[in-house]
């Protein structure tokens, strides 16, 4: 798979994902198998002041290739944002026009730009004209601001807007900025994107949505003809995801199948805080990992009462008191449909007959691995 003048491995990436993809998540991810990361969305303005507002976008030296993501309102400010991204390192530039929060469509940044299609492909291009061919540059989109006819006219207005800049590719979240995380994604529309857009020379098309385990990576391939897959929630305490992704490609079926054991996932929820108190010392690390362990215990035979220990620790101390208990003998985890989050959502995709889109929770293995060259 090629971004721009650069390969990456494999066909899959991890997304930015606010308030978890952190540089210590980034690197649990790449030792398990993730070939390229992209950073949470970070703001221009705070980017451009400095101070605390810059220290998402500290890199470690084992932390690449990576795109760092911008979110901003306004050409100029977003222009030097990238510049400066450039200087600090970053392989590829790349800008969030998909954000569906809701505090940000008041300042008109993320997804919200797509009602305004030609301020996003201002943006895009002051983007690119300030990186220049010094880095690609890619786009995060969603498939539009709503289900509103216009709607889809202005995404289409901003896909070719980044095509004519010279993006080096679009990643797609196949849900609306409306739907923010409702619902499922639309697979369909990936596919027919991919049809409409498949001649275009130099320029990729990904997807997202709905990838909650490593099955669903080519499901989504197959079924849609991306080149490059997002795996956003689904790999939040779940770095096993790329791991099974690998066997799924080498064919390793049973590998691809295999869930963590109870001491896999010990060594990798202490190897995360290591690196988390590193990068952000004890204090703040044993806060952040509080919730990474909620949503590592979905793979520990004992979910429930491990989550509830991990919801009630309040310090570093707790937090390793409930690794010690439950974590101390090793033993079969749970299976990847028992460990899947309760908000995992069908996608639409037609796989019944040709036009008819059929909710779909995740491809069998069996499928999709068959697939795989």
């Amino acid at each position: 798979m090629k971004i721009g003048n650069f390969q990456i491995d494999a066909p899959f990436f991890q997304a930015g994902l606010a308030g978890y993809s952190d540089t210590a998540m980034r690197l649990v991810a790449r030792r398990h198998g993730c070939p390229y990361c992209i950073t949470e969305a970070m703001l221009d303005i705070l980017l451009l002041n400095g101070g605390k507002g810059r220290r998402p976008a500290e890199l470690d030296d084992d932390d690449h290739p990576i795109a760092g993501q911008i979110m901003g309102a306004e050409p100029q400010t977003m222009a030097r944002a990238a510049d400066l991204l450039v200087d600090l390192g970053f392989d590829v530039i790349d800008v969030n026009l998909a954000c569906p929060v809701k505090k940000i469509r008041k300042k008109l940044r993320g997804g919200h730009l797509l009602g305004e299609p030609e301020q996003a492909v201002a943006i895009l291009r002051a983007v690119r004209e300030a990186v220049g061919e010094r880095r690609p540059c890619t786009v995060k989109l969603r498939r539009a601001l709503d289900d509103d006819s216009r709607s889809a006219e202005a995404f289409h207005t901003v896909l070719q807007g980044a095509i004519d800049c010279g993006y080096a590719g679009a990643v797609v979240h196949a849900r609306t900025v409306e739907q923010k995380y409702q619902g499922p994604s639309n697979w369909g529309f990936l596919r027919e994107l991919v049809e409409q857009y498949r001649a275009t020379p130099g320029f990729f098309l990904g997807g997202s949505g709905d990838i909650w385990g490593a099955s669903d990576i080519f499901g989504m391939i197959e079924h849609t003809g991306v080149q490059l897959v997002s795996v956003a929630r689904g790999c939040i305490g779940n770095p096993w995801i790329f791991e099974q992704a690998r066997a799924i490609m080498r064919g390793d079926h049973a590998a691809a199948d295999r869930p963590p054991t109870i001491f896999q996932q010990r060594d990798v929820l202490l190897n995360h805080l290591a690196i988390a108190a590193r990068i952000h010392g004890e204090f703040a690390a044993s806060i952040m990992m509080r919730k990474f362990g909620i949503r590592f215990s979905r793979h520990h035979p004992d979910s429930e009462q491990v989550r509830q220990r991990f919801i009630r620790s309040g310090s570093l101390r707790d937090w390793h008191q409930v690794v010690e208990t439950w974590y101390a003998r090793d033993g079969q985890g749970n299976s990847i449909d028992q460990a899947m989050p309760e908000e995992a959502t069908p996608a639409l995709c037609p796989v019944v007959q040709e036009g008819d889109p059929t909710p779909l929770r995740r491809f069998e293995a069996s499928s999709s691995r068959n697939s795989v060259r």
